[in-house]
This record gives structure tokens, sequence and C-alpha cells, in this order.
């Protein structure tokens, strides 16, 4: 039976994969680089009414600036139009919205994506919003940071963010047993390489005070690139497609816990 599981499971990935280079040639949009670039402000986008809708954080920032939105808006559509072919989730390739982390609309979605939280310098009213979002049962994908010199730097700086709203909680290591790496697909490769330094990748949980998870963090990693780029030659099949699965499971994740 797990046999036959990881084989449709194959079968679902390579269909979805194929109708999203199709989508890629027909439209021709993914040779847009400035999709891609995460510089300049990206445009709003109205998601459909669907089940399912992905909020990218937008926070305030300190150095560098505008890593918040590296790999939008491309790296959602390919996770959702290959999340709506591999599972039953009510979701659309454009299921997704920029959200103000010190705003309201943040609680109208229950799974967040942070890109480059290393950049952050968190207002008063986003780290009370963050706080009230986890406490409600909001989970938050965080990705994209780490992988070069200045990595420890990143992770002590967003760390110190988590700290201000929650003082007595702290990041714990993730490893392959954890039901969050099995929920819908096995994920077996958590030695997985930063897609562009080939350093490492460490996954980190947050604890939600329940006795779960309120976040997951990619560190010294980039799952977003390798969703954005599935569609062209530039990284290695394998973590290629572990990547789409961690996205699913994440969201599995979210929805049923």
């Amino acid at each position: 039976m797990k046999l036959r599981r990881w084989w449709i499971g194959v079968a679902i990935l390579v269909t979805a994969l194929t109708a999203t280079v199709l989508y890629a040639q027909r439209s021709g949009r993914f040779g847009d680089r400035f999709n891609r670039s995460g510089f300049g402000m990206p445009s709003q986008n109205e998601p459909p009414d669907t089940e399912f809708v992905l909020a990218r954080l937008h926070y305030r920032s300190g150095w560098g600036g505008g890593g918040w939105a590296h790999d939008y808006p491309t790296a959602e559509e390919h996770i959702l139009q290959i999340m709506k072919e591999a599972s039953g989730i009510n979701v659309d390739r454009l299921s997704y919205r920029i959200v103000e982390l010190g705003s309201p609309e943040v609680f109208k979605y229950p799974f967040a994506y942070i890109s480059e939280p290393g950049e952050m310098q968190l207002s008063d009213q986003e780290v009370v919003n963050l706080r009230e979002y986890i406490d409600r049962g909001g989970f938050i994908m965080v990705d994209d940071f780490g992988g070069q010199g200045q990595g420890r730097g990143e992770f002590e700086a967003f760390r110190a963010n988590l700290l201000r709203a929650f003082p007595d909680r702290d990041m714990f290591l993730l490893t392959e047993d954890h039901p969050l790496m099995n929920i819908f697909y096995h994920v077996d490769n958590l030695q997985m390489l930063h897609p562009m330094t080939n350093v490492p990748a460490v996954f980190y949980g947050y604890p939600d005070g329940k006795g779960g998870l309120s976040m997951v963090i990619c560190y010294n990693n980039d799952v977003g690139d390798y969703w954005e780029f599935i569609d062209e030659p530039y990284y290695a099949v394998k973590p290629s497609a572990e990547a789409l699965k961690l996205g699913i499971n994440f969201v599995m994740y979210a929805m049923t816990h």
C-alpha cells in the first residue's frame, strides 16, 4: 500500500509539473524577470473565493529591505497549482495575497509565508499581531534566510523578534519523524542544501503553546526558490520535488492541527 501511494504521489507531481510548465509556456510570464526579482513594490493580487489562500506577509524591515517579496508571485503560483492538482484542497493558482503583518487583515488568513526574516525590525503593533496570530491558531512558514556568511546574524535577528512576542518560547530542531514531515508525503530528505550556496539546510519548529506547532522555519534554505524555478533546469530534481512535498505538507498540517 505504501509503495502504491508513493507511485501515485510521483504520478500526481509529474502531472502537476507538466501542467505548470505548459502554463508558463503559454503565458510567457515566467520570462518576466521583474516578477522574480523581489525588487520594487509588487502588485497586489485579489484571490478567488477558495478554501485556502496563502498570505505573504509584508513587515517593517531594517537593512536591505525588499526581501519579504523574494520569489513573488511565481513561487506562490507554482506551489498552489501543484497543490490544486495533488491534493483535495479547494485552491487555485491565484489563491494568494500580500498582507500587512501590522494590519487586522492578517487574522483572516490561517496560513502565512515570511521571506527573509533576518531583515525584520518589527514595530510594536507587528509584534502584538504576531503574538495574537499564533495564539489564535495561525501557522507561519518562514523561509529564505541564512546560507551564507551573515546567516547566523540573520538567524539571531529573527529570533530576537520572536522573543519580543514570546519571551518564554524558543525554536527547536525538527526531525524526519515529526508529523509535519509525514502528514501527506513522507519527506525523506531533510538534509537538503540551500539551492544557491549548497549550505546544509536546517528545519526548526516553533511551539504554539498547546503542544503543537505554530511555525516551520526553513533556515539555510530557500524553499520558495525551488518552487519558483521548478519549471526551469536550475536545480536538481530531488530537492525540487522535496520542496514541493514540503509545501503541501505544511499546508495540510496547518489546516488539520
